[in-house]
């Protein structure tokens, strides 16, 4: 079996949103999309003081693809059109399939504004093919009790979507995707195999993991080889986030919130949108 090495590394760019520290590997000034693995924001890792405002992630809508959230450190509140509320702390995930259409908000719940405390999330876009793009949406918020936690050596695979050591992950994948994260020690290694024609995603949020000897520093995605496999060691602490999904042969066409095949699709979002096609979604104080 053939193993992938690094071919490039891309570091976030800064790009804060108000006070929210807010860190973007992808797209990069390099790299437009990962196959299948659209775009990623890191948010902090920072402390906010006792009433503070938050998240800043009102009402927004979507279409055509998934997003994918992880809370490393506080919690999130989510209120969305189809009804779906739910607050999710630090360990936990929250997957939203956009599909045909949602608006949902991504806010700070009240107790957090009140008395403040670490925060740190990532979010990450999932394309959606054709045949899926105006599948009905979903919401699926998982609280960390509920993600399989698999112990590899000197480390611990949190295995969100996907099978690993033949344990199955929290979350059905509409399409098949992997998505793990891992928190390692130094002296960690772990081996990911069946990524042959599979886009890999790498992305390095604490610490550095390496690959073939490289380093991905923290704040770095890994451009990949093609291989059957990847084996990921650590020489320090380190917490990255791993995934693979099935190629998608389809032009995207991405314009704000929406990502489609076609711009005639983009400017029928925009409209079935301003029509109220998409519902609202009001922020609650939960």
């Amino acid at each position: 079996m053939s193993e992938r090495s690094i071919l490039a590394l891309h570091s976030a760019h800064r790009d804060d949103i108000g006070d929210l520290i807010t860190r973007r590997p992808l797209p990069g000034p390099r790299t437009g999309n990962v196959g299948a693995f659209l775009f990623l924001n890191h948010h902090g890792p920072q402390t906010y003081g006792p009433n503070n405002h938050g998240l800043p992630f009102g009402p927004h809508p979507h279409r055509g693809f998934e997003t994918v959230t992880f809370i490393l450190a506080g919690e999130l509140a989510h209120t969305d059109s189809a009804g779906h509320e739910s607050v999710i702390r630090a360990g936990g995930v929250q997957w939203m399939t956009a599909g045909s259409g949602i608006v949902h908000a991504e806010v700070s719940p009240a107790a957090f504004k009140r008395d403040g405390g670490e925060m740190e999330i990532l979010q990450l876009w999932l394309n959606l093919p054709a045949a899926l793009k105006m599948t009905p949406p979903r919401y699926v918020g998982a609280q960390a009790d509920a993600i399989p936690v698999i112990s590899a050596t000197h480390a611990k695979v949190h295995l969100l979507a996907g099978e690993y050591a033949g344990v199955t992950g929290a979350i059905a994948s509409l399409t098949g995707t992997f998505l793990c994260w891992v928190e390692a020690e130094a002296g960690a290694e772990i081996r990911f195999d069946g990524l042959t024609r599979r886009d890999v995603f790498l992305y390095s949020a604490r610490g550095a993991c390496e690959v073939g000897g490289v380093p991905v520093p923290h704040f770095n995605l890994a451009q990949l080889s093609d291989g059957d496999s990847l084996t990921i060691t650590t020489t320090e602490p380190a917490l990255f986030l791993f995934g693979h999904a099935a190629p998608i042969d389809e032009p995207i066409v991405a314009h704000g919130p929406f990502v489609m095949n076609t711009p005639q699709e983009i400017r029928q979002a925009f409209a079935d949108y301003q029509a109220g096609k998409f519902g609202m979604a009001e922020i609650s104080e939960l």
